[in-house]
């Protein structure tokens, strides 16, 4: 089989450059990556929903925009595909964020980000799978079914943005956007093989997402892009960055370029977490290459232990259950008690309205903790932030993105805590940007996280274009590629 078209390969920026250049049009670009999602998709269920006729008509209009206009007012991504997790409002597309109840809502109005991204000239050609309600480490749900692996079909895409990483991952678009309150944008970039940024808390607005969270966990909540190519992390961060007028959490601050910041005689830590972590060979690998790489580039490497892992999820539940926050199990839409054993006696029968991850969620939450201790874990949880990033200083900190590479379809549930490794970043509101690092023996993605001090996204950015320099970032699955869309069949819904 012929390899698959540039366009598939390219990063945004690129792209967006070639069609400046007249070297391609918009309309062939995205009609390259509607053809490629139709063959693929298929096998990997990951866009949920299309737009394509209007995608068609939206690129026709960006050449003629080339065509007539001085190209120094074009907008920086005017022509470039891209697609959006489906719990992000998009005009006239659904937004039901994976929950049954919710699956004939259709968005009347874009999110913040998403009209930014229009404003850029992006494209939207579809919106992309999620896990029920965001809130599991797999991407399944009852609306739409399972996401699969590009690089293993029987293994998870991750979650709660597995559907954007699969995209990204199978070379389907170039660019999307994902939102992580717990790890849901670095998990699957690190399952799919790609970039994925976190951003500092407060710096992009969730304003037209759903489910949003309140309270004390109101920036744990980040929107995020998901990249093929470290180039297009900062551009896109770029647009999706500042006030709306609306997201009363998100603040303005300025966004230093990853340029400004050098490599050499800066501190790198590498996290080391506690031995229940149980982290794979492969990704301690992973994490000691990316801190060998930089510290042959000049920084000054050191471990650093983190005892703050252990309260994690302690510091993470007194957030998602603060005043302002809705139980989970009545946003699933769940009357008492019997109404989860019934869903839970269902389940075996295929007849359940909800998936098993979110009934096991619904039995556990409880608002066991008082508001007087909510505050007091929050105000902990806020120390701890000022300490490390005292710590860390004008450094990063390298640690693995997960403690183990995909795992297959339902595994996810015998490690239930493996994401306190990152949602340590969450509660600590400390951007992070997840790096490709190649692939292990099974051909399974490896990545590492890159962590800075609040506000110095562009640190972390930094060192994603150096490791993906040495490293060769993401790898296009060409096991996917060769087999087209004759690999087994998506879960149905």
């Amino acid at each position: 089989m012929a390899p698959p078209p540039r366009a598939l390969l390219a990063s945004a920026t690129e792209l967006a450059r070639q069609i400046r250049r007249g070297e391609t049009t918009s309309r062939e670009i995205v009609a390259t990556h509607i053809e490629a999602i139709r063959r693929v998709n298929p096998s990997l269920n990951a866009m949920v929903a299309e737009r394509f006729a209007d995608a068609i008509q939206e690129a026709t209009q960006a050449d003629s925009r080339v065509a007539s206009e001085p190209l120094e007012s074009l907008p920086p991504l005017l022509g470039v595909p891209c697609t959006v997790k489906e719990c992000f409002a998009v005009r006239g597309m659904p937004q039901s964020a994976g929950l049954k109840s919710r699956r004939d809502v259709v968005a009347s109005e874009d999110a913040t980000v998403v009209s930014r991204l229009r404003a850029a000239g992006a494209i939207i050609v579809g919106v992309s799978n999620t896990s029920e309600l965001c809130m599991w480490m797999e991407s399944d749900n009852r609306v739409y079914g399972r996401t699969n692996n590009p690089y293993d079909p029987t293994r998870s895409a991750g979650g709660s943005s597995g559907g954007e990483a699969s995209l990204v991952g199978a070379g389907l678009s170039p660019i999307g956007v994902g939102s992580d309150v717990g790890g849901s944008i670095r998990i699957p970039a690190g399952f799919c093989g790609v970039f994925g940024h976190k951003p500092s808390g407060g710096l992009v607005p969730s304003t037209g997402q759903y489910p949003i969270a309140q309270g004390g966990a109101k920036t744990f909540l980040t929107t995020g892009p998901l990249t093929r190519r470290a180039e297009d992390l900062m551009p896109m961060l770029r647009i999706l960055a500042g006030p709306d007028g609306v997201d009363r959490g998100c603040v303005d601050y300025p966004l230093a370029e990853p340029s400004e910041h050098t490599l050499a005689e800066h501190p790198v830590f590498i996290a080391r977490f506690p031995k229940r972590a149980r982290v794979s060979p492969a990704l301690l690998k992973a994490t000691e290459e990316a801190a060998a790489s930089l510290e042959r580039a000049g920084a000054r490497c050191r471990e650093l232990d983190m005892p703050a892992f252990t309260k994690t999820i302690t510091w993470w539940a007194a957030g998602l259950t603060s005043d302002g926050n809705i139980p989970y199990r009545k946003m699933l839409g769940l009357r008492g008690p019997g109404s989860l054993l019934r869903q839970f006696a269902k389940l075996p029968l295929r007849r359940a309205d909800h998936t098993l991850p979110s009934l096991v969620l619904a039995g556990i939450d409880r608002r066991v903790l008082g508001s007087r201790t909510q505050r007091k874990l929050l105000d902990h949880a806020r120390r701890a932030r000022d300490q490390l990033a005292e710590h860390i200083g004008t450094g990063i900190m390298v640690a693995p993105s997960y403690p183990l590479v995909a795992p297959r379809h339902g595994r996810a549930m015998m490690r239930p805590l493996a994401a306190y490794t990152t949602i340590l970043f969450n509660v600590l509101e400390l951007p992070v940007t997840q790096v490709p690092m190649g692939l292990d023996r099974e051909g399974v993605p490896t990545g590492v996280q890159i962590v800075a001090a609040h506000g110095h996204d562009h640190r972390t950015i930094r060192a994603a274009h150096h490791l993906e320099r040495r490293f060769g970032g993401w790898c296009p699955p060409t096991r996917l590629w060769a087999q087209r869309a004759q690999t087994s069949p998506a879960s149905a819904p």
